[in-house]
């Protein structure tokens, strides 16, 4: 290991560094670049010291980073950015200086970057380090996007910094152009005296090894960084034009971060392990895997199945990333409803049964419903209604019926974990007292709107019950008050006029006709149109808010012992 005191001027002036594949992307946001602006440039002083850079060597004058990447990136881009705006104040020959220390040839005379990553090819080098950028892309990934805010914000703060010069009335253009020179020459100095300890490695051996255990300014590494550092630790690309391993871990990323909802590729690597190996914390299933894939042929098949489930995942938390069959469609409503609940606790089982039902097809379309639809009809009652909260007990139960149903070698023993899975969530249902207490908390008005998506799901629901065979898509109802919302006075009239037993769903232009008519009226053109309606609201002579508690603790014990009940 080889340490020297250097300042960034050395550094950049005396190699060429490579940001390898098993770094982390570029993850500085607005907070971390302001502080790094303030240290540097605000209160810092020539010969600031920012810490250590670790890398190992590549070839004579090639470097790669294990530590210090997210430093040199940002040192980096704000170099690109004192560049700009000195070649906008007509200092072309500084600009072209920086733009030296940016990129120049090397020992073939072949131009090159000083500073190169692979995460972000080609965009950092096309968009922001070249002398000639191309213009932004329509759509960029989430380190490009990370780097072009790292850079905007630094070319705001150093236009900022040279504001007050262009907007002083007793200088000349002459004198202000001097004074901004003068400024940013000031800034790239500061910069380049920047000194830091390089500690250089013999090997990319060594470097991953140590990569597992540093972080850079406070950031811990994730999950992510980690599995993806083994991995390319353990399958190396023997040429440089192809590197499967990267092209599989990109696949994946891009599959599971591409959803237009919410997915953390920590999360499903965490998810991905619960549902095939023993239960875990997060943070713990690193030090374990370790041990579990330690050659090429086991972190291959490792990489083969994260690519694979990948899909599988983002169908949990986007339904309709799927393309269902007609008989599927039950599957996807399922699913639909998991992410109206908002629950994650089941989803190492759900995706083992997705998997076990679309990929080695060792449960049949109806074991998935049965499960999957009992897996709903309990969130709906243990989450949604009566909002119960696990202290990790149904976490581990979901986790060993995935686990389980990965082991399974036929039907039959799959079939059997499911049929326990389904018995337990059974056994686990809260009681019908307190589900028909909470069910009338369960409320939508115009000012209350945060369980709208529940509301209209259970009323969906009793719309089905009532016309099984109609074919009516949902997404073109309304929810209709029958007391109207007008009638509200105070939050005790909101709550009981918000209940379920005051809504039906009605056609969007049927809500237009009832508007704030009287219940009387409302009723008669609703059975006028055909709109199925509970008996209770079909027979009433009149309807009050007595009449609503009442009607909302009938569908309480309907939706209990009908509709959503498992066994």
């Amino acid at each position: 290991m080889k340490t020297d005191n250097s300042d960034i001027r050395t550094v950049l002036s005396n190699g060429f560094y490579l940001i390898p594949r098993f770094q982390r992307p570029y993850s500085w946001d607005a907070e971390n670049v302001q502080e790094f602006w303030d240290d540097i440039i605000r209160d810092g002083v020539d010969g600031y010291f920012i810490g250590s850079i670790v890398l190992y060597r590549m070839r004579a004058g090639h470097y790669g980073v294990v530590d210090g990447q997210q430093r040199l990136t940002t040192l980096t881009l704000l170099l690109c950015a004192i560049r700009n705006r000195m070649r906008a104040n007509g200092s072309p020959d500084l600009a072209d200086g920086i733009q030296g220390m940016i990129e120049r040839p090397d020992i073939n005379n072949q131009i090159q970057y000083v500073l190169q990553t692979e995460t972000s090819h080609p965009y950092f080098q096309s968009r922001i380090q070249s002398n000639e950028p191309e213009s932004t892309p329509a759509t960029m990934l989430a380190e490009e996007q990370a780097l072009q805010k790292a850079f905007d914000l630094l070319d705001e703060l150093v236009a900022a910094a040279i504001k007050s010069i262009e907007q002083n009335p007793s200088n000349t253009e002459k004198k202000k152009k001097m004074a901004i020179k003068k400024e940013l020459v000031k800034f790239r100095d500061r910069l380049l005296s920047l000194v830091v300890i390089t500690i250089t490695l013999p090997n990319s051996d060594d470097a991953y090894l140590i990569f597992e255990t540093l972080n850079t300014r406070g950031k811990d590494l994730r999950l992510t960084d980690l599995v993806k550092n083994q991995m390319t630790r353990l399958v190396k690309s023997k040429n440089v034009t192809l590197d499967t391993m990267k092209s599989k871990w990109a696949s994946m990323v891009e599959i599971t971060t591409g959803s237009s909802a919410p997915i953390s590729t920590d999360e499903y690597l965490h998810h991905f392990w619960l549902s095939r190996d023993e239960y875990l914390p997060a943070k713990k299933v690193f030090k374990v895997l370790k041990t579990k894939v330690r050659s090429v042929g086991e972190a291959q098949s490792f990489m083969d199945q994260l690519v694979d489930d990948a899909a599988l995942y983002r169908t949990i938390f986007e339904p309709s990333y799927r393309k269902w069959l007609p008989e599927e469609k039950s599957v996807e409503e399922a699913l639909t409803a998991l992410r109206i609940f908002g629950v994650k606790q089941p989803v190492p089982c759900v995706l083992s049964l997705l998997r076990e039902y679309h990929t080695t097809k060792k449960i049949k379309l109806k074991h998935l419903l049965r499960a999957i639809c009992a897996i709903e009809k309990f969130h709906f009652v243990f989450t949604a209604v009566t909002s119960q909260r696990s202290s990790g007990g149904i976490s581990q139960m979901y986790a060993a019926a995935g686990r389980r149903l990965f082991e399974a070698h036929d039907v039959i023993t799959a079939n059997g974990i499911i049929r326990a899975l389904v018995e337990k969530l059974d056994e686990k249902t809260p009681h019908i007292g307190e589900f028909i207490a909470l069910f009338r908390d369960i409320t939508f008005t115009d000012q209350h709107t945060k369980r709208k998506r529940l509301v209209k799901y259970t009323l969906a629901n009793f719309h089905r019950r009532t016309s099984p065979h109609s074919a009516t898509d949902y997404s073109q109802m309304t929810i209709e008050h029958l007391i109207p919302q007008s009638e509200i006075g105070s939050d005790a009239d909101a709550e009981v006029i918000g209940m379920l037993g005051n809504l039906i769903l009605v056609p969007t232009k049927l809500n237009q006709e009832l508007a704030n008519k009287s219940f009387k009226k409302k009723q008669a053109i609703l059975l006028k149109h055909g709109v199925p309606l509970p008996e209770t609201v079909a027979s009433a002579a009149i309807w009050d808010f007595n009449a609503v508690m009442d009607h909302t603790d009938e569908l309480a014990d309907i939706a209990y012992k009908k509709i959503w009940r498992i066994g």
